[in-house]
């Protein structure tokens, strides 16, 4: 099968042939119909991250699929071949860019039936960034506000549609030109973010829960717009301390994190709010439940493009070089069909 491997931390990765996986006995074997690219997958391929998650090289990147399970471990009693599945592997595991993977059945689910099976791939990472960044971390409460910087993006445009699910009124900046695209989302304040200043725009209507993508200036700007006991839940920005627990990383590790976001969490308190980096974690049962909205027409998945499989570095370059509106993904079986170019 064809894989993409990354060999050395901060090199291109490189396109090889390489033996089908045979699954373990919690695993099912998939054939990849679709896959994403993700920011986070450039931020492993560069090293960022493998203090914290210590990966095993060389190593088959990706983390995101949609496809047809073909065998199945002897331990798992869930899923049969010829289910049609989506899930999220985690950055540890990762394996989808290629094209056959083995897979914690616990990190996938059954795909919406509503939607084309490559489409199903744009879903896992933004259901649960948003479903993480609002439920687990920002306990969102129906009446509060959210501002998530990017609402066109991929992740950006399902934490828009959760939060409206959940009874959340939306802020969010984007372009002018894809001011329509998240109003059709049910965005209640679109700020242009070539023109306006989301501070000053929100001066009046002090949010409970941002969701950064962006990282940066923005994210330290973004605890000013924040009511006090807020929280800014950052997928782009600085690592905490947290993500050192999360990822069972040691003590220096933690001490380490402390030191890197020691300046912005000690701006976020002095403002009476919090910050939290955010790495997500696959889970299996919430994609469940993210099928479920999908079929009953709450969620969407918002498709930017689709590329060939044998694109895959493209696309990752294509999604670096900005102005996805949605996803970007890569598919081995083009023919299955889908409404995106």
């Amino acid at each position: 099968m064809k894989a993409f491997v990354l060999e050395t931390y901060g090199r291109p990765l490189r396109a090889v042939e390489m033996p089908e996986p045979t699954p373990a006995p919690h695993e099912v074997l998939v054939r990849m119909a679709a896959s994403g690219v993700n920011h986070a997958d450039e931020r492993t391929r560069t090293g960022e991250f493998k203090a914290v998650f210590r990966l095993d090289l060389p190593k088959v990147m990706g983390g995101e699929l949609s496809g047809e399970v073909i065998a199945v471990g002897e331990g798992v009693t869930r899923f049969s071949p010829g289910d049609r599945v989506y899930g999220y592997t985690g950055v540890v595991a990762m394996g989808t860019w290629a094209e056959v993977v083995a897979v914690d059945a616990a990190a996938v689910a059954l795909a919406p039936s509503s939607i084309p099976l490559v489409d199903a791939a744009a879903l896992p990472v933004v259901a649960l960034t948003a479903w993480q960044a609002l439920v687990a971390v920002g306990q969102i409460q129906p009446g509060q506000t959210v501002l998530v910087h990017g609402g066109a993006g991929g992740v950006g445009s399902a934490v828009i549609q959760l939060a409206k699910h959940l009874g959340a009124t939306v802020a969010t900046t984007a372009s002018a030109d894809s001011a329509d695209v998240v109003k059709d989302l049910g965005v209640d304040i679109v700020i242009d973010y070539r023109s306006e200043d989301f501070v000053d725009r929100l001066a009046d209507t002090p949010v409970d829960i941002v969701v950064d993508t962006q990282g940066g200036d923005i994210t330290t700007r973004s605890l000013r717009v924040l009511r006090r006991g807020g929280i800014v839940v950052g997928i782009a920005g600085t690592p905490d301390p947290h993500l050192a627990d999360q990822a069972g990383a040691g003590r220096l590790v933690k001490a380490a994190l402390a030191v890197l976001s020691f300046r912005l969490r000690r701006q976020a308190r002095r403002l009476g709010v919090r910050y939290r980096f955010l790495i997500i974690q696959p889970d299996g049962e919430a994609l469940a439940a993210t099928a479920g909205l999908v079929d009953d027409g709450i969620l969407h998945p918002i498709v930017d493009r689709v590329l060939p499989f044998d694109d895959t570095l493209a696309a990752l370059d294509q999604l670096l070089a900005g102005r996805a509106r949605g996803k970007i993904l890569v598919t081995t079986t083009p023919e299955e069909g889908t409404n995106h170019a």
